[in-house]
């Protein structure tokens, strides 16, 4: 089995690292991974585990170059015997779609995100994500989301929530000098309280909000905004800005991209997800549950089925910044951290993911 994955590039984020996930479970059971993209700093990564990366601007929105997308894509079925074509990503889905349909070979589509649909025009847009032979939704939140934004019939909608890795976000595996030499470059005290907001750099995420949490809580309490800007440097001047006009700059730290996420976590006290937009799925908060770090999440989105309020972490109304600050300081009085790693191996691993997904790949190619 040859399978064909396609999304704009390789860079960072949960959608990226769900893809070298595929690829890692097909090279290990003998099937053909290959991923077009217009590359990125995971190509190497991707490479090394036997996966075969073709490189285009897939992702192009120039609806002018759709043909020749088209056309690219199924020289890629034709020439390499691809019996599956499983996109994960809205522009080059459309012409993931035509060329699949064209060669005669499955279509499954992953639903990576709640997208915004203001008009009829970009619900239409949308909906590729939804045409799927197959439709992989992230969680039940994204389930319920597909079928009723797109009448998607609920029988072709297969849930497969993001996988955590629970050998790589291990605790025991971090040692404490590890932990401190973050706190180190970070240039945060090694006794001060720190909370932790990974995600890319974007407004949606919710680091306005994480600012201004932090103006009300000790000031001996430090802030992370761990995350790749993707070339957003207008908004991390207004962040850095904010924290200048509330006195915090020397509280909050914006390090930009790194790659030792799971240090990362073990540094942390808290980690916070104050999303303003529903989260598809919450792979943050799993995340950070697998390290034994309790979690403030906004109470929407996928992280509603992550989270469990009061157990696990807190949820808050999103955006608001007082009850965020509000439920930091509370995380003493959670009554399950302890049990949070297992439930996440239970229900979030990598490993179920992986399973999960070749049976949909073996599904999708029968008659």
């Amino acid at each position: 089995m040859n399978v064909l994955q396609i999304l704009p590039d390789l860079n960072a984020g949960g959608v990226e690292r769900t893809v070298l996930e595929t690829v890692e479970v097909l090279v290990a059971n003998g099937h053909g991974a290959h991923v077009l993209s217009n590359g990125g700093r995971l190509v190497p990564e991707l490479q090394a585990m036997g996966g075969v990366h073709h490189t285009a601007a897939i992702g192009s929105k120039n609806i002018f170059t759709v043909p020749w997308r088209i056309a690219g894509v199924r020289r890629l079925i034709a020439e390499h015997k691809i019996d599956i074509v499983h996109a994960r990503s809205r522009a080059p889905a459309w012409p993931a779609m035509f060329a699949a349909r064209a060669e005669k070979v499955p279509f499954v589509t992953t639903y990576h995100g709640i997208y915004n649909a203001k008009s009829a025009l970009k619900r239409g847009y949308n909906s590729v994500m939804a045409k799927g032979d197959i439709v992989i939704a992230n969680s039940n939140f994204t389930c319920e989301h597909i079928i009723r934004e797109h009448g998607t019939d609920p029988h072709k909608v297969v849930v497969i929530p993001r996988g955590v890795d629970m050998a790589i976000f291990d605790p025991d595996r971090i040692t404490p000098m590890n932990a401190l030499m973050r706190r180190i470059v970070w240039g945060v005290p090694g006794e001060a309280p720190l909370i932790l907001l990974p995600g890319r750099l974007t407004r949606w995420k919710g680091q306005t909000v994480a600012i201004d949490a932090l103006s009300y809580l000790p000031s001996h309490t430090h802030l992370v905004l761990l995350g790749d800007p993707q070339g957003r440097d207008d908004y991390v001047s207004e962040l850095k800005a904010q924290a200048k006009r509330l006195d915090l700059t020397d509280r909050v730290h914006i390090p930009g991209h790194d790659s030792d996420v799971v240090s990362a976590y073990k540094a942390a006290d808290i980690v916070i997800c104050p999303s303003t937009d529903p989260e598809a799925f919450g792979r943050t908060a799993a995340e950070a549950q697998a390290m034994g770090r309790p979690v403030v999440a906004a109470n929407h989105g996928g992280a509603v089925e992550v989270v469990e309020n009061g157990v696990t972490g807190w949820r808050t109304p999103p955006g608001d910044a007082k009850a965020l600050a509000n439920a930091i300081e509370r995380t003493h009085d959670l009554t399950g951290l302890d049990g949070a790693r297992a439930r996440i191996a239970a229900k979030y691993s990598k490993t179920a993911l992986q399973s999960s997904l070749l049976q949909v790949y073996s599904d999708s190619m029968k008659p």
